[in-house]
């Protein structure tokens, strides 16, 4: 991408001041909003956009606004998905600490959109640069009337709170952030009814993640002919991949969606550390990896779902030929076992027992029929669990499996194999 927009102020030390976000143009796409669209315009923009979420499903964002009733008397709320727990991912991270009015003035077209006067900023709580400047972001627009009641002399209100989450994975599911927020346990609830009918405090809720509601300004100020011009029709606007592991130039990187893997990870990743790449994740940890002959496809929505994987969190994760892909196999499988809820029987017991066999086999005390009991509980685990942290640990798992079953058969002692 020859023009950076998400990141086009990353290198100003004084990005995160709102008279650098509006010498840049800030809050302008929200002028616009406040003074052309009405709430359904906004929304029916939006949907014809095809901005799809960035969070990792890929939700159409329009779409998923529209979900919220109109005929509902309760309040409605907005809360930003700032979590970012998946490993490999930093993306949200250095939106909220280098230019958060982006995500603040996105906040505030989203919660205009939906009718809402009460937004949560739902933030790890490791992330202390990041509430420091969300925090400081949302004073300023406050002063400047950005925030508060009346913005704009539009009539429309909104104040937005940080909430602080206390370093759970799971939190990263909206139902489980829901309940975070309202001070209860952090697990998943049953869906349906859906967080747009009954969300927070039973009410009407939408959840967006941080780089979706950074799109809406430059939407909205820009236009969306010129947003639809970037990257691929299905899956248009800017893109931020967080490259990482065995590469040499690892980094943010606002790219078009479509890029060849392959062609990632050498251009813009500068190529392996160690000879070659063996294989990489496209998109956090749940993702599942591909090995090096199918680095052709196309980093985006429909090309990875197609090829067996998804883009997810977008964090691209580079393993080269030192990597013993067991090892990765049992570290990933290990934190997602350290970070299940333990709500669902398959994925509380199937990781443990998936993570006590890997540590087995890596210890070269491997047993004839370990890879096999791998792959039953990847089978037990994945669409029998109750949320998406189950069926992600067994995919990935898999996929380790499938494309390097070698390398586990290496590991288990010669003795113990099957002549």
């Amino acid at each position: 991408m020859s023009e950076l927009v998400l990141l086009k102020n990353i290198d100003n030390p004084d990005a995160s001041r709102i008279e650098t976000y509006e010498k840049s143009g800030g809050y302008q796409g929200l002028r616009t909003v406040l003074r052309d669209y009405d709430p359904d315009q906004v929304i029916e923009t939006v949907k014809s956009s095809n901005l799809r979420g960035r969070g990792g499903a890929g939700f159409p964002t329009g779409l998923k606004w529209s979900f919220v009733p109109k005929d509902n008397p309760l309040p409605r709320y907005l809360c930003c998905n700032a979590d970012e727990g998946e490993p490999g991912t930093f993306k949200d991270r250095i939106l909220m600490e280098r230019d958060p009015h982006q995500l603040i003035e996105g906040m505030v077209i989203a919660a205009y959109a939906i009718g809402c006067k009460t937004a949560y900023l739902y933030i790890r709580g490791e992330y202390d640069v990041s509430i420091e400047h969300c925090q400081q972001a949302i004073d300023e627009a406050h002063a400047l009337g950005y925030l508060g009641q009346n913005i704009l002399n539009s009539g429309h209100s909104l104040d937005i709170h940080i909430h602080k989450g206390a370093g759970a994975y799971i939190c990263g599911e909206e139902t489980a952030l829901l309940e975070s927020i309202e001070g209860k346990r952090g697990q998943p609830k049953l869906k349906p009814p859906f967080p747009a009918v009954a969300g927070l405090y039973e009410c009407p809720t939408v959840v967006n993640n941080v780089e979706t509601l950074a799109c809406l300004p430059h939407l909205f100020r820009r236009g969306e002919d010129w947003f639809s011009s970037i990257g691929p029709k299905d899956a248009p606007g800017p893109k931020l991949f967080g490259l990482s592991g065995h590469v040499r130039k690892p980094g943010l990187y606002e790219l078009p969606m479509g890029m060849p893997l392959g062609e990632m990870l050498e251009e813009y990743g500068g190529g392996a550390l160690n000879g070659a790449f063996k294989a990489a994740i496209p998109g956090g940890v749940s993702a599942p990896m591909f090995p090096s002959d199918l680095f052709d496809v196309k980093m985006d929505f429909g090309s990875l779902a197609a090829a067996g994987s998804m883009l997810g969190s977008a964090a691209v994760i580079g393993l080269d030929e030192t990597a013993s892909i067991p090892v990765v196999a049992r570290r990933i499988t290990e934190f997602f076992n350290h970070e299940s809820c333990g709500k669902c029987t398959p994925c509380r017991e199937g990781l443990t027992w998936a993570a006590k066999i890997l540590r087995r086999i890596e210890a070269g005390q491997g047993q004839v029929g370990d890879v096999e009991q791998l792959e039953m509980l990847c089978g037990g685990i994945f669409g029998k669990s109750f949320c998406a942290l189950g069926d992600g640990a067994a995919w990935a798992l898999g996929a380790t499996i499938k494309h390097f079953r070698h390398e586990f058969d290496a590991l288990i002692a010669p003795q113990t194999m099957v002549s």
